[in-house]
């Protein structure tokens, strides 16, 4: 990856293009499933979402093997994909704006107070 395709994403939208590309081959019980994940899991994108590209490709090996073993996609992810997502990224170490904002929110309150105290 040079330093062209960072600054601009391409490396990125090639990228998932291909994760659709592998997507698109799933049963449409999986597809479904995939669009949900896609959905809960980019509120814990960082600005440009490249922290969540490995997380992506984990969940969509996963879902390409138990597709092909003939599972269930309920059986897999269970019926709570929201929950399934946040502990993902939450042991991934993808965090959440709220996250941020809330570290940011509790640096300023500590800096403000040492400025009180002193």
């Amino acid at each position: 990856m040079n330093f062209r395709e960072t600054i601009t994403g391409s490396d990125l939208t090639r990228e998932f293009k291909v994760f659709e590309g592998r997507a698109a081959a799933l049963p449409a019980d999986y597809r479904a499933a995939w669009e949900e994940i896609k959905g809960h899991l980019f509120p814990y994108s960082d600005f440009t979402g490249r922290n969540l590209m490995p997380i992506l490709d984990g969940v969509l090996g996963l879902l390409e093997e138990t597709a092909a073993d003939g599972q269930s996609v309920r059986e897999v992810l269970g019926d709570d994909i929201r929950g399934f997502c946040a502990a993902l990224a939450g042991e991934e170490g993808a965090r959440s704006h709220r996250d941020r904002w809330r570290e940011q929110l509790n640096r300023n309150v500590a800096r403000k107070l040492a400025r009180l105290g002193d």
